[in-house]
Formats: structure tokens, C-alpha cells, sequence
């Protein structure tokens, strides 16, 4: 019975260590979580300004822009795939990777090849488990993506739409992330960024008139210095929404973590509580079991 005992304090004991650990990591992600939404909403001014500033450019003129024309033959797809560095966050990993797959199955049931390209360390660890080959991967601050990351990668993808099939260029390029609904909703998302699909991130600003420009220089030119530029900001603004998504996530992981370990602390405590009276009773059954016997 003493034994019994001692299990359940030792129980009890590392489930209250293991809360300690969930409530730390929930007040982090709790802490951090203001920051990121506050660095997503600041970067929808900029996203909205060049996303219109391309719209007109594209929509005002006729060009014939390698980055907005679509091409006669889809032959390589890439896909860039944004996932976490840690765990403890629920599933999301494992959401995103879901809509990966399903992305990558409709690409190849289309009769399309695909490169895959990752950033976060779980990704990278679902394709190596599997044994199945990325082009390139990305790792560190997934819950804090910087701009040069960002731009890294844009500068990647552009290079390979912009080389040939043979030397392992790509047709298309989608990105499939964690969009930010909020606290409780964050929501697995694909879009195709080349060739460009314009998509203006405030819906109110959607409807706006686009002014009438006169370039200088030619419109091309115009187009080739802000494509880069344009995807730039997607792609940032997609890690910024990720994160934001990862945050959300594990904070609230982290809260039914803690509170399952204190339902588990409750049910030891009361077991042990149990072992504890049974051995009190056993205890004075013995003790009287052998007064009678000296008295007898």
C-alpha cells in the first residue's frame, strides 16, 4: 500500500512540474502573440499601396510581362509550404502539411511536376521521415519571420520561374500558409503567386478606382522593378500571418495542456488520498486484530 503511495506522489509531483512547463510556455506565446498581429496589421498599408500601385500598372496597359502571363504549358509547379520550428502547438503543423498534400495531389493529378520548397524545421522533419525531396529549406524564427528571409526566398522563386524547364525551372509558384482569423480561428490557406494573380489584401480598398498613370519609363520597366517587390511583400506578409497563427495556436495548446495536468493533479491527489485512508483503515484493523489476540 505504501508503494501505491509513493506512485502517486511521484505522479503527482511531475504533472505539477509538466504544468509549471505549459503555463510558462502559454504566458510566452500569450505575450508575443500582441506583437506579431500588431506586426501584420502594419504591414497591410504597404502591402495594399504596392498591390494597387501593380494593378494599375497591369490593368492600364497592354503588356506582355513574363511574371502576368500565363503560360500555354504548366509543366513544374513549386510549392512553398510554411510550417513551424517547434511543437507544442496543436496541430498546426500538422493542418498545414494536410493542405500541402492536397495541393501537391491536385498539381500532379493535373499532369504537373512539383517542387517543393519549406520553411520551419516540422516540415522539413514530415519530408525526411517519408523520405521525399524538397528543393530547399528554411529554418529558424518561424514565430519571428524577418524581412530578409522573406526576400531570400522571393529572390529563390523568382529564379526559378524565370530558368528553364530543363535546368529545373517552375511554371507556377503557390504558397500554402496559416492565415490569422483570430484568437481561436486561424485558417490553412493556398494562393498562387506567379504567374501574378493581383489580390488586394483590404476588400474596402478592392472596390477603389485606380488612377490613370503616364510612365516614364516604358511600363515593362516599370513592372520589372515592382513584380520583385510585390512578391516580396506576399510572401512577408504570409510568414507574418503564419506566425501570428503558430502563436495563437500554442498558447492555446498550452492552455488545455495546463488544464488536463491539473485535472490529472486532481485525480492522483484523491487516488493517493484513497491508498492513504485504506492503509489508515488496514492499519487499525491490525492494531485491534491484536489487542483481541492479547486478550484472548
Amino acid at each position: 500500500m505504501g508503494a501505491q503511495i509513493r506512485v502517486y506522489r511521484q505522479k503527482i509531483a511531475s504533472t505539477s512540474s509538466m504544468r509549471k512547463m505549459f503555463k510558462a510556455m502559454e504566458l510566452i506565446a500569450t505575450s508575443r502573440i500582441g506583437k506579431a498581429r500588431a506586426r501584420v496589421a502594419a504591414s497591410l498599408p504597404y502591402a495594399n499601396a504596392i498591390t494597387r500601385a501593380v494593378s494599375a500598372v497591369s490593368s492600364s496597359s497592354e503588356i506582355d510581362h513574363p511574371l502576368t502571363t500565363e503560360p500555354t504549358q504548366v509543366r513544374r509547379a513549386a510549392v512553398l509550404v510554411l510550417t513551424a520550428d517547434r511543437g507544442q502547438a496543436g496541430a498546426y503543423s500538422a493542418s498545414i502539411m494536410k493542405q500541402a498534400e492536397s495541393l501537391v495531389e491536385l498539381l500532379r493529378g493535373e499532369g504537373k511536376e512539383v517542387a517543393t520548397y519549406l520553411v520551419g524545421r516540422k516540415g522539413q522533419a514530415y519530408f525526411d521521415f517519408r523520405n521525399r525531396d524538397y528543393v530547399r529549406v528554411w529554418t529558424g524564427g518561424t514565430d519571428n519571420p524577418d524581412f530578409a528571409t522573406a526576400r531570400e526566398i522571393s529572390k529563390v522563386l523568382l529564379e526559378a520561374f524565370a530558368a528553364r524547364y530543363e535546368d529545373g525551372g517552375v511554371d507556377e509558384i503557390h504558397v500554402v500558409y496559416t492565415q490569422f482569423k483570430s484568437m481561436v480561428v486561424q485558417e490553412p490557406t493556398v494562393i498562387r503567386l506567379l504567374p501574378l494573380e493581383v489580390v488586394e489584401e483590404n476588400a474596402a480598398d478592392a472596390k477603389e478606382i485606380l488612377p490613370l498613370y503616364e510612365y516614364e519609363p516604358e511600363p515593362e520597366q516599370v513592372l520589372d522593378a515592382l513584380l520583385p517587390r510585390y512578391i516580396e511583400s506576399r510572401i512577408f506578409a504570409a510568414m507574418l500571418q503564419a506566425a501570428a497563427s503558430e502563436l495563437a495556436s500554442r498558447q492555446r495548446a498550452m492552455k488545455n495542456a495546463g488544464d488536463n495536468a491539473t485535472d490529472l493533479i486532481k485525480k492522483y491527489t484523491r487516488l493517493r488520498n484513497t491508498a492513504r485512508q485504506a492503509e489508515i483503515t488496514q492499519e487499525l484493523t491490525e492494531i485491534i486484530a491484536g489487542a483481541d489476540a492479547l486478550n484472548a
